[in-house]
Order: structure tokens, then C-alpha cells, then sequence
């Protein structure tokens, strides 16, 4: 199964150039959702004003070879690792979620593209790949939903309770499981099975992708550039306009001890 492209079976009924339409019509609408979220809620308004206003009170003029270094190590370390959230299972969570769904995506457009259709050849390491990310999406999303979520481990709230925050996380989980389930009745020939999980493959891709507006899934662009303009604020010495760190030593009394902190 982890070796058979599942896009190059379902071929034979549904032609490569509408699962390439597909695919790009998701893409669209990422863009047309994520645009129309900051236009509704003043996000990259808001980051402009702040960069404005940081560099007005900055101390310090950050070079070129600086301000590449800064954005390079963000990226790599706290973008790419999620630091903010600090060592623990809500990182790991995160970190498996994260790559998990990254290498999901780029493998079934990969698939679609290059090994879906007449006369092209199976690609058995991206269609691993594939399964491979459809599996760590799980795990860190299962991890993550079932006890991980602050309203659930911290507030007492039930699992199965959702609110409207929880679309992308709930879609995500949806696709992923059910192209898994998808390609392993379609492997085993169990068509009836396998059309069904396939639509419902296609319509939690409609809900994730669709759902971009009303979702968490525009935060996955907003996050990497807060990071980036706060970490050009800390060197510039602008701070954000917050006042710098206090000299005297943090002192929390012993009530701090009572408990292992939580990071959320």
C-alpha cells in the first residue's frame, strides 16, 4: 500500500487534469481566503503600522547581513521547530503535525502532477512519502486534539466539545484519515469502501480549504512574520514598544512549585 499511488488507480475514473484542477482550485482558494481574513481583520494593517512605529523608536539600524541573519534563524529555529512553545508533547505535537501536513501537501501535488496519468511511471518513494505524511499528521493531530488542547488538559472541557476555532484542525485530521482509509480499501479492492472515502476525502479538502476565512489555517502566515518582526524589534532595540526587561531578579514565591508548568 505505502508503495502504490492511490491518485494513479482512482485515474481510471476520474481523468488527472480535474485532480490537477482540483488541486489549483485549493490553492485559489487559500489565497482568495487568507486575503479577504486581512482585509476583514486588519492583520497585515496592523503589521505595517506596528513596523512603523518600531522604527521610529528603534536604538539601533540593522544592516542588511543582520536583518538576513535575524530572518534566517526565526525561520529555521522558531518557525521551523516551534520554540515558542518550549520543550514538551505540545511541541512534539506541533513539530509532527506540522511537517506531517507539509509533506502530505507537496507529495499529492507531486503525485497528481508528475506520476498521475497515461503513460507515467509510479514514484514508490513520494507515494511513501504521502502515506508518511498522512500518518504523522495524525499522530500529532490525535495527540494534540484528544490531550494537548488547553480548553480540554488545562479548562476541564470535554474532547468531543467544537467551536468554530477547531474547523482547521478537525478538517486537517479529516483529510488526512480519510486518505488513509481511502488507499487502503482501494489497495485491499474494497471499491465500494474506497469511493466512499474517497468523497469524503475530497469534501474535507473542500471544508479545509474553503473553510480558510472562518479557520486558523491563515495563522500559519500570520505566525512566521510576527516572529520575524519581533525578533527585528528585540535587535533594533524597539522592543515593540515595551518596556525593556527589569534588572531585579524574577522572584515568583514558592506557589510557583506547586504544580509543573504548562506552556500553551
Amino acid at each position: 500500500m505505502f508503495s502504490t499511488n492511490p491518485f494513479s488507480v482512482i485515474a481510471e475514473t476520474i481523468t488527472p487534469i480535474a485532480m490537477q484542477g482540483f488541486i489549483v482550485a485549493m490553492i485559489i482558494l487559500i489565497v482568495l481566503g487568507t486575503i479577504i481574513q486581512m482585509i476583514h481583520h486588519k492583520n497585515l494593517t496592523y503589521f505595517f503600522n506596528n513596523a512603523k512605529k518600531a522604527k521610529l523608536s528603534a536604538t539601533k539600524k540593522l544592516g542588511i547581513g543582520e536583518k538576513t541573519s535575524i530572518i534566517a534563524k526565526t525561520t529555521v529555529v522558531d518557525i521551523g521547530t516551534t520554540s515558542e512553545l518550549g520543550f514538551g508533547k505540545r511541541r512534539l505535537a506541533h513539530v509532527l503535525g506540522m511537517y506531517g501536513t507539509i509533506l502530505f501537501w507537496v507529495s499529492s501535488a507531486v503525485l497528481v502532477f508528475c506520476y498521475t496519468g497515461p503513460g507515467k511511471s509510479n514514484s514508490e518513494i513520494w507515494s511513501s512519502l504521502w502515506h508518511t505524511g498522512a500518518i504523522l499528521t495524525c499522530l500529532g493531530g490525535y495527540w494534540f486534539w484528544f490531550f494537548l488542547r488547553v480548553d480540554v488538559s488545562a479548562e476541564a472541557h470535554p474532547w468531543y466539545r467544537i467551536i468554530k476555532a477547531d474547523l482547521f484542525v478537525l478538517a486537517l485530521l479529516a483529510c488526512a484519515t480519510f486518505g488513509l482509509a481511502w488507499s487502503y480499501t482501494q489497495f485491499s479492492g474494497q471499491i465500494g469502501l474506497a469511493y466512499l472515502f474517497f468523497i469524503l476525502f475530497i469534501t474535507a479538502n473542500l471544508i479545509l480549504f474553503g473553510g480558510v476565512y472562518w479557520s486558523k489555517f491563515a495563522h500559519m502566515f500570520y505566525k512566521p512574520g510576527a516572529a520575524i518582526q519581533k525578533n527585528l524589534a528585540e535587535a533594533d532595540g524597539s522592543r515593540d514598544n515595551l518596556p525593556p526587561p527589569a534588572d531585579a531578579p524574577e522572584q515568583f514565591g514558592l506557589g510557583i512549585k506547586r504544580e509543573e508548568p504548562k506552556h500553551y
